[in-house]
């Protein structure tokens, strides 16, 4: 695969960004920080389920979209919020965004099989779990995890 350049944080090339797909599961293929090389040092899984989400890394909670830009409020696991902006490359998704600490990121995201089938996010008292098919991404207050079923 051929990633794209990173640029700098803004409006995308070629006009407003896309919503996030309101159910996906992802691979995150690369990341690009504060305008460096495109590189991945980790397995990175997203999941989508209407407005909620789960993100391995150790975040989850909900996204918004503003008609530009999509807003990830971190509910549970890490604290914060960030704000992407999407375009779709073919299969693929590519962010642009800013952290809670200003630092901006460039990052690749492809679609995971076995995508099908069924889905739901269920929250509690510090956690929260969303599954996509046969993939399961659970947070809490001290990590995240991913499971394939």
């Amino acid at each position: 695969m051929t990633a794209p350049e990173p640029v700098p944080v803004g409006p995308v090339p070629g006009g407003p960004g896309v919503p996030v797909p309101a159910r996906g599961a992802w691979l995150r293929r690369g990341i690009s920080r504060d305008g460096g090389p495109l590189t991945e040092d980790s397995e990175v899984v997203w999941l989508q389920v209407g407005s909620c989400y789960a993100d391995s890394r150790g975040f989850a909670g909900t996204t918004s979209f503003d008609g530009s830009r999509v807003h990830f409020r971190h509910l549970t696991g890490e604290p914060g919020e960030d704000t992407g902006t999407f375009r779709r490359e073919g299969a693929n998704l590519v962010e642009w965004g800013t952290n809670p600490d200003g630092s901006t990121f460039l990052e690749v995201w492809t679609p995971l099989p076995g995508a099908d089938g069924v889905t739901g996010s269920w929250s509690g008292p510090d956690h929260h779990v969303v599954r996509v098919g046969r993939h399961v991404v659970h947070v809490d207050s001290r990590t995240g995890t991913y499971w394939r079923l």
